[in-house]
């Protein structure tokens, strides 16, 4: 009787392969229901920008399309507290100690968006009378802060140890030892410079998220698919992380729930946060980043002339784009280096100003004098910068948070170019009219600059007034700060949660 031969597996995979695979099925799981909800925002946008634009940057103008209709429990808004209208000519209800752990704190003249955001918001709160005391990590022994007013009630606590290396014992200690001295009201936590472990215990805690693992791993297929060329097989590193990534999601939406109250910076985290997190809609607020409104305002043509002479920018230039921030890969600037190179083979009168630093500042200098790189600016330099470009292009392929550098644009006048991240389609480009949306790929990028000399400066003005308009009364520090201490209140006594 002749043996039967055993079969044959149709198909073995490497374990390497194995792993990747179910990550992917995994990372389709989480993705497609996310995406999902995304797709379908669950409040109204704006359909038009402000058309009264108003002198001062205060933040009770209730005329604006920005400013919602909305009355009744704060709790159940899932409308960005931005569109709310706060008196900030009123003094708060009541003079707060707040306690912030914040891993960074601005040490150079130009610091990260999560040390900017600290530093605004707080510096905001302590000039409305509000108590501060910031836990963050130790400095170098040269390092400069930014200067504060004597008589500012903001204190910085820098440990001892290694520069910039965040220490949570060392600062729950110094914490602790304070709170027993006097009780804070709230504890406000920067992303998870707080551990969940010692939030678990406390219920006046807020914490802002600045990025999730969920929105890290759309960053991770926007890399790849911008990134990679074809035909080239996933690097080992790609299959490593993929790997880990599912697991550090799960883990994230279980030790989430240790925080009683979450601030969101963009719309779609809002989304997440309650829908995919599953959050209760009660402890989910949207409050959008805010930039300080002395440094960012449109300034007058003349200034702004002289600022382009110096940069050597001819009078007859067809455009000036502009980038901003670090010009590192992960910010997409592959994506705008290779478009501009292809755009001034047939538009050699068109420009680029850079601010920022990064391994990209030498490639661009090869596009001289067609690019200008600034290098690292100051707030003040930043603001001038903003003002003599016609529209700021931000290639970023991390549609984690949402960039300051598109409010600053657009509180200076100028409509801003950016990917179609649900972050930044929810809650900065909300109207055509503010900018345009590409996919975040070279071709779709220039044919995104092309509709933009296409139109011409005159209309690029034009879209830079609305922005203006929009922006006056949604991304000012004070808008921002005013959310937060009315969240703030809220946390302390529930009659302050009902609005208006």
């Amino acid at each position: 009787m002749p043996t039967s031969k055993p079969r044959r597996p149709f198909l073995t995979l490497s374990t390497a392969t194995l792993n990747l695979c179910t990550t992917l099925f995994f990372i389709v799981l989480f993705t497609i229901p996310a995406l999902f909800l995304l797709r379908f925002p669950s409040h109204p946008i704006p359909s038009s920008p402000c058309h009264s634009p108003s002198s001062s940057s205060t933040t009770t103008t209730s005329s604006s399309s920005s400013l919602a209709p909305f009355s009744g429990d704060l709790h159940a808004t899932r409308l960005s507290w931005n569109h709310l209208n706060f008196n900030d000519h009123l003094p708060p209800h009541i003079s707060l100690r707040i306690a912030v752990f914040s891993r960074k704190w601005p040490v150079s003249i130009s610091p990260g968006g999560m040390e900017n955001h600290a530093y605004t918001l707080h510096s905001t709160l302590a000039r409305r009378g509000h108590r501060i005391l910031v836990f963050t990590s130790p400095i170098g022994v040269n390092a400069s802060t930014p200067s504060l007013a004597e008589n500012l009630p903001l204190k910085v606590y820098f440990p001892k140890g290694q520069a910039g290396k965040w220490q949570p014992k060392k600062a729950w200690e110094k914490f602790l030892e304070e709170n027993r001295k006097e009780p804070f009201d709230v504890i406000h936590s920067e992303s998870v410079a707080l551990p969940n472990s010692q939030a678990k215990d406390w219920p006046n805690v807020a914490v802002t998220w600045h990025g999730i693992a969920l929105e890290s791993l759309y960053s991770a297929f926007y890399q790849d698919l911008a990134l990679r060329k074809k035909n080239v097989p996933f690097s080992a590193e790609f299959i490593s992380s993929m790997t880990g990534v599912v697991p550090k999601i799960i883990n994230e939406i279980r030790f989430f729930h240790n925080y009683t109250h979450h601030v969101a910076i963009s719309d779609s985290c809002g989304e997440i946060l309650r829908d995919v997190y599953q959050i209760p809609l009660e402890r989910v607020h949207v409050i959008l980043n805010g930039v300080d409104e002395e440094s960012f305002y449109p300034k007058d043509a003349d200034s702004v002339a002289q600022f382009r002479s110096n940069l050597g920018i001819p009078k007859n230039a067809t455009v000036v784009l502009g980038a901003a921030g670090r010009l590192v890969k992960d910010k997409g600037h592959p994506l705008l280096f290779n478009a501009f190179s292809n755009i001034i083979k047939r538009i050699p009168s068109i420009y680029l100003v850079v601010a920022g630093s990064g391994p990209w500042e030498e490639r661009y200098k090869e596009l001289q004098p067609n690019v200008i790189v600034l290098g690292p600016v100051n707030a003040e330099k930043l603001g001038k910068f903003y003002n003599s470009i016609d529209v700021l292009i931000n290639p970023t392929l991390r549609p984690q948070g949402l960039d300051l550098t598109l409010m600053e644009a657009m509180m200076c006048g100028k409509p801003v170019m950016a990917p179609t991240y649900p972050s930044i389609k929810g809650s900065a480009i909300v109207d055509e009219e503010f900018g345009f949306l590409f996919q975040p790929n070279v071709e779709s990028l220039v044919a995104a600059i092309d509709a933009v000399v296409k139109e011409g400066r005159e209309r690029l003005a034009q879209r830079g007034r609305a922005c203006r308009d929009y922006a006056n009364q949604m991304f000012g520090a004070r808008k921002m700060a005013m959310a937060y201490e009315r969240l703030f209140h809220c946390m302390k006594d529930e009659k302050y949660c009902v609005y208006p």
